[in-house]
């Protein structure tokens, strides 16, 4: 297939994005050369900051409320379906918590949309959860459908070029075994980006700590300007691997759970667009001026690194020789 040929027939890959979150997903298939149809996303500041950004139909909603008569048909359904039910830091309840119920609202749309190829993201510890059980229904389930799957967990400083420690399952199902067959996930590539790189010299006034009770017991446990470091409670830990610690949603919920930095002028948590950065986002994508930064963190801690999503989608593109 020629090239202009393979430009034109990807055109008829088109993607639908469940839980679009702020759209990291739908980002990073855009940027591997897949046009997007739609997405849905319950949350309204999420979806304040996704229409900012992108330009295709956003379905606001609860997914349960969505029909799927409502959605455009399309070839490539994503999802980075809710991870808390399935992850360490929440309680765990896999399939008997509501977040992790929606995994069979996927289904749904699978079996009336009828897509060719399917791409999910979740916690690392999905595939482990209730003694490797949770996994093994989401398996079965899929391959019921037709799916012949690839599943592997990746870490953003591993295949992205991020230096954050994010380590993520994703699997890939398609319903073609050829295409299957020639499916691969992308190599690791060399971490090029320092944490330095990625951090601004100075930050608005309100990220930092010198009128906090916490400023004396910080300052004294903080000393390397060249790393991340995080509250615990009662002690300071310092990342020594040089890598900024999993960005996570609760970092919009008050506290000190931003991880903390020194810059030239004193110590501060990150700002909303240097966590931005660690998740793969570019100084184009725009946030809300007036949003408050507990949803934007938020919203930053819940998405994807992006450049992840592009290497596996640029593999999907392969397979798919489009």
């Amino acid at each position: 297939m020629t090239a202009v040929a393979k430009r034109d027939h990807i055109k008829n890959y088109n993607v639908g994005g469940l839980f679009g979150g702020i759209g990291g997903i739908e980002l990073g298939f855009k940027k591997a050369g897949f046009p997007i149809s739609w997405a849905n996303e319950i949350d309204k500041n999420a979806a304040i900051t996704y229409c900012l950004n992108h330009k295709h139909k956003l379905y606001v909603k609860d997914l349960k409320e969505l029909d799927t008569k409502e959605v455009e048909k399309i070839k490539i359904l994503t999802g980075g379906f809710p991870c808390q039910a399935f992850s360490i830091a929440g309680h765990r309840k896999g399939f008997n918590d509501d977040r992790g119920n929606i995994f069979f609202e996927i289904l749904r749309f699978i079996d009336d949309l009828e897509p060719s190829v399917v791409f999910l993201e979740n916690v690392k510890n999905l595939q482990s959860h209730d003694d490797g059980r949770t996994f093994n229904v989401i398996r079965s389930e899929l391959e019921e459908r037709g799916f012949l799957l690839n599943y592997q967990v990746l870490n953003s400083a591993d295949y992205g070029n991020i230096p954050q420690n994010r380590e993520r399952i994703y699997v890939v199902g398609f319903r073609d075994k050829q295409v299957h067959e020639k499916f691969n996930f992308p190599k690791p590539k060399r971490l090029t980006l320092k944490i330095s790189d990625l951090l601004d010299k100075q930050a608005d006034n309100i990220y930092y700590y010198k009128n906090s009770k916490y400023y004396p017991l910080l300052k004294e446990a903080m000393k390397n300007k060249d790393t991340v470091y995080q509250w615990r409670r009662k002690y300071v830990r310092e990342n020594k691997n040089n890598l900024c610690p999993t960005l996570t949603a609760n970092m919009g919920t008050g506290g000190h759970n931003v991880p903390l930095i020194i810059d030239d002028k004193d110590i501060r948590k990150m700002t909303p667009r240097e966590c931005a950065r660690f998740q793969g986002y570019g100084e184009d994508f725009i946030f809300s001026e007036t949003m408050a930064n507990s949803h934007l963190y938020k919203q930053i801690g819940n998405s994807v690194t992006v450049s992840v999503v592009e290497a596996i989608a640029k593999e999907i593109r392969r397979a798919l020789d489009v």
